[in-house]
C-alpha cells in the first residue's frame, strides 16, 4: 500500500519549522548565531509553503520567487555573519544582550 505525499503532509512539515523556528528565538536569547539560524529556518518553512502551493496549483510564479527569497536570505547570511565577526572581534562575545552597548 503506497501513500502520496499531499499538500497537508509539505504544509504540516512548514508549520513545524516555522515553529521551531519562533521558539527557538523566544527560548534562546543569548546567542546571536542561533537566533540567525531560527530565523533562516522560519524562511525555509515559508519556501515550502510556496512552492508545495506552487506544484499544487500548477503555477512556476511560487517557485520562481522562491529562487529570489533563498538569493536575499543568502546575501542575509553573509551580511549577518560579517557583522557578527566584527562585533566579536570588539566586544569578545556574541550575546545578544551585550548588543545593546551599540547604541551610537
Amino acid at each position: 500500500m503506497l501513500s502520496t505525499v499531499g499538500l497537508t503532509h509539505y504544509l504540516v512539515v512548514a508549520a513545524v519549522l516555522f515553529t521551531l523556528g519562533v521558539l527557538g528565538i523566544f527560548i534562546n536569547r543569548k546567542n546571536i548565531i542561533l537566533v540567525l539560524m531560527c530565523i533562516e529556518m522560519m524562511l525555509l518553512a515559508v519556501n515550502i509553503n510556496m512552492v508545495s502551493f506552487s506544484a499544487f496549483l500548477h503555477d512556476l510564479a511560487g517557485q520562481v520567487f522562491t529562487f529570489f527569497i533563498l538569493t536575499v536570505a543568502a546575501a542575509e547570511v553573509a551580511i549577518g555573519l560579517a557583522i557578527v565577526t566584527v562585533f566579536f572581534r570588539n566586544r569578545g562575545s556574541i550575546e545578544v544582550d551585550d548588543t545593546n552597548m551599540m547604541k551610537g
